[in-house]
Parts: C-alpha cells; structure tokens; sequence
C-alpha cells in the first residue's frame, strides 16, 4: 500500500518531533541538502534560490549557470552571499563542461534549462558530484536528481482587488524522490516571505518595512559568453 505524503506544519522550534534547522530542512532527508546529490527545484526560480541559500550556508562559494536573470539584489535577499557568487550567463552548447569544470571547483552549483543530458553525461556528472561533494541545484527536471521539490500550489497574500501591499506568496511544496526521500513529504511555506527569504506558513507574514540592501561585500564575478 503506497503511503501519502507526509504533512509537515511548522513552528519556529521546527516541526512535531525531531526539529529542523530551517523550513526547507523538513523537506530535505536528513534535514539539509546532502553534499554530492542533485535537487530539482521544479522550476520554481524563489525554490531554486532558497535551495541555493540552505546549501551554501556552510560553504565557500556557489555559481549560476545559464540563470541571466537573476540579479545580485535578488540572490541576497534569498540569503544568498553575493560576493561568494559566480555567474556563467550562457554556457552554449558546452554546459555539460561548464558544469563539469564548476562541480569539481564549487561546492554548490545552480543551473538554469538546459537540454536533457545524455545518460553518459549524466553518469559523468554524477560522479563529480560524488567525488568532489559538490551539490548541483536545477531549475528544470533533472534526470538523474536525488530529490524532486515541486510548488504544488501558490498565492499571493496582502493585495486583494488590486489593492495593497504584497506580503509574500504562501505555497505548498511536495518532496519525493530516491532512496531517503522515497516517501512523498509535504509543506507549506512563506516563500518568499516579506523579507525575501523562507519561513514556515504557521508564522505570519508580517508587512515589509522597506526594501532589503545586500551587505556591501566582495564583488560578484560573472562570466559572460
């Protein structure tokens, strides 16, 4: 009999039993992206970042491949450290070495659509991964990918009939996946919430007292062509 997905409701202690670190935690086996894998983030750009943010946490840098649209203000206020970036605008036709050459060198690499990898490819990749450690976080489907996260449903809050302040943007997301995350888990998040980043949907989301400034650091180093 296959089991449903396992509702996850938290508070800011984390969630009935064994906390989690952070809101995302509670999607994740073991409660954090696991060093050597790769997550979809199921084309969802605010889940792709605060993945990125709950992954590099620890780590010393991270990289954007074929995402030129995303911005320096928009990776900081998902927590992201900016100054710790790397973007690679358009990989072209040589991304699988694009990546290749970044999972072996940063410990957390994004990445934008990209063409189905090649099952040799894939198998390459994957054994970058598992030898450098590094995590590799994918807008779109990702064959090979660990985990599978999906915004099953979104709204949002604070405007009604055109009218208001937007406070943030309440949704659900489901996990499932191998091993680990076989059995289908679920959450309901502030993503984002106010201030940009991730919180549980059991807290409030309380209206945005102004626009956030990222902390004036290193400069991002962005690769182009």
């Amino acid at each position: 009999m296959h089991a449903g997905p396992v509702a996850i409701e938290q508070t800011e202690q984390g969630g009935a039993g064994d906390p989690a670190e952070s809101p995302l935690g509670a999607l994740l086996p073991g409660g954090r992206v696991r060093p050597g894998t790769a997550v979809s983030a199921g084309g969802d750009m605010p889940l792709l970042l605060a993945l990125a943010a709950e992954a590099s946490a620890e780590s010393a840098g991270w990289a954007a491949v074929g995402l030129p649209d995303l911005g320096a203000l928009a990776a900081a206020d998902a927590g992201l450290d900016v100054g710790a970036g790397l973007w690679v605008d358009e990989p072209g036709r040589q991304w699988p070495q694009v990546l290749a050459t970044l999972l072996e060198a940063v410990p957390v690499v994004l990445t934008g659509p990209v063409p189905p990898a090649p099952a040799r490819i894939a198998r390459r990749l994957a054994a970058i991964m598992r030898r450098s450690g590094a995590v590799l976080l994918t807008a779109q489907p990702w064959e090979g990918a660990d985990l599978f996260l999906q915004v099953s449903s979104a709204v949002w809050v604070g405007v009604e009939h055109g009218f208001g302040v937007l406070q943030g943007r309440r949704v659900t997301v489901t996990a499932t996946g191998r091993g680990a995350a076989a059995r289908p888990r679920q959450a309901d998040l502030w993503l984002p919430g106010p201030d940009g980043s991730v919180r549980a949907a059991a807290l409030p989301a309380e209206p945005a007292s102004g626009a956030r400034v990222p902390a004036v650091g290193r400069p991002a180093l962005r690769v182009v062509g």
